[in-house]
């Protein structure tokens, strides 16, 4: 059966520094997004765009969004086969370009999952569970880019 589910954020500019958008120098790039029942998040564009280098752009958020999504089917995937996943950490990448018109689009994006499982779990399962959790993720299905994925699984008790 399919369901619908809804979700809603609260997008709110707070970068007028006193003359709006009257210069494109002229003014902060900084933004705060609100979610219901959930901490606020401070952005602002990249700053190679003139933003704030502190705060969360919308490239950083799609990553990590990718990459969280992948994680939690993963995981999920894995519980349900049986293999015991000790630790899972991803140093995620992306390759964005920009076009000389002001408009652009993320290239490519590299999951690079390193996966602990616990000894007598089946890493050979264990790796090929990756090609599913991407087949399954939301937001990759969401998106245009190319999403690869560079898993490396380690059993347990090899000093990771």
């Amino acid at each position: 059966m399919t369901q619908q589910h809804h979700y809603r954020a609260h997008v709110a500019w707070e970068g007028n520094l006193g003359t709006g958008t009257a210069r494109y120098a002229g003014y902060s790039r900084d933004y705060r997004m609100h979610v219901e029942g959930k901490p606020d998040l401070a952005g602002s564009s990249d700053p190679a765009f003139r933003g704030d280098p502190a705060r969360h752009n919308p490239e950083d958020l799609l990553l990590g969004a990718i990459s969280a999504c992948h994680m939690l089917f993963y995981l999920s995937l894995c519980a349900q086969a049986g293999v015991v996943v000790e630790a899972y950490e991803d140093s995620a990448e992306a390759v964005m370009r920009t076009e000389p018109g002001g408009g652009g689009r993320f290239e490519s994006v590299t999951l690079h999952p390193r996966v602990r499982i616990a000894a007598g779990s089946d890493a050979a399962l264990a790796a090929q569970l990756h090609a599913r959790a991407h087949a399954l993720c939301f937001i990759a299905n969401s998106c245009s880019v190319p999403i690869a994925h560079r898993p490396e699984i380690a059993a347990g008790g090899d000093g990771r």
